[in-house]
C-alpha cells in the first residue's frame, strides 16, 4: 500500500512539474527562436512561467539575446521534481549528480519539443497549408530557425524542402546516439524518471 501512494505522489510531481517544465522550456524557445509575442499562446506562457523566472533575471542577465535565466529555473524545477520524486521513492533527496540529471533532462526536453515542433510542422503542411491558427504559427516560428540555417546547404528541389528531414536526423543523431543517451547511461538515469528521458 505504501508503494502504491508513493507510485501515485511521484506521478503527480511528474505531471505537475512536468507541465510546468514544459511551459518554461518553450519559453526558452520562444526567445531563442525570436516568436511572435503577440501570439496569444506565447503571452499565456510569458503569463504563467514568469513568476518563477523574474526573481533570477536579476542575477542572470541574457547573454547574446538568450535568457540563461529561464534556462537556469527550468534546470533548477526539474531538480525539486526529481528530488521529490527520488523522497517518494525512498532514496537519497539529494546527490550532487541530480543537477546533472536535471541538466541533460532539460537538454533532452529542448530536443523533444523541435523533433515534435518539426512533425506537426510537416503534417500541417499537408493538411492545413494556410493555417493561422495561433499553435502553428508558434510551432512555424519554433521550427523555422533550424529549417533555415538547413536550407542554406539544402536548398528546396524540385519545389519540396527536405530541410526537415536533415534536421530530424541530426535532432535524433544527438538524442540517441550521440549526447544525450550516452550521457544518461553514463550518469545512470533511470529510465521515465523525468521529462524528456
Amino acid at each position: 500500500m505504501t508503494q502504491n501512494f508513493a507510485g501515485a505522489g511521484a506521478f503527480i510531481v511528474q505531471m505537475f512539474f512536468g507541465i510546468y517544465i514544459l511551459l518554461i522550456v518553450l519559453r526558452f524557445l520562444m526567445q531563442v527562436s525570436g516568436a511572435n509575442y503577440y501570439n496569444p499562446l506565447c503571452q499565456a506562457v510569458v503569463k504563467i512561467t514568469g513568476p518563477a523566472i523574474r526573481p533570477f533575471q536579476n542575477f542572470f542577465p541574457a547573454i547574446k539575446g538568450v535568457d540563461t535565466a529561464t534556462l537556469i529555473v527550468a534546470i533548477i524545477i526539474q531538480l525539486i521534481a526529481l528530488m521529490l520524486i527520488m523522497l517518494f521513492a525512498g532514496g537519497e533527496i539529494f546527490l550532487f549528480r541530480y543537477i546533472l540529471w536535471s541538466a541533460l533532462g532539460v537538454v533532452s526536453l529542448i530536443l523533444d519539443i523541435y523533433f515534435f515542433s518539426l512533425l506537426i510542422m510537416v503534417i500541417a503542411s499537408w493538411i492545413a497549408p494556410y493555417s493561422t491558427h495561433p499553435a502553428l504559427q508558434l510551432i512555424n516560428q519554433l521550427s523555422e530557425p533550424l529549417c533555415a540555417f538547413v536550407r542554406k546547404f539544402l536548398p528546396p528541389m524540385g519545389g519540396i524542402d527536405f530541410s526537415p528531414i536533415l534536421v530530424f536526423i541530426v535532432i535524433r543523431l544527438i538524442d540517441k546516439y550521440l549526447i544525450v543517451e550516452p550521457l544518461a547511461v553514463m550518469l545512470g538515469i533511470p529510465n521515465g524518471i523525468m521529462l524528456g528521458l
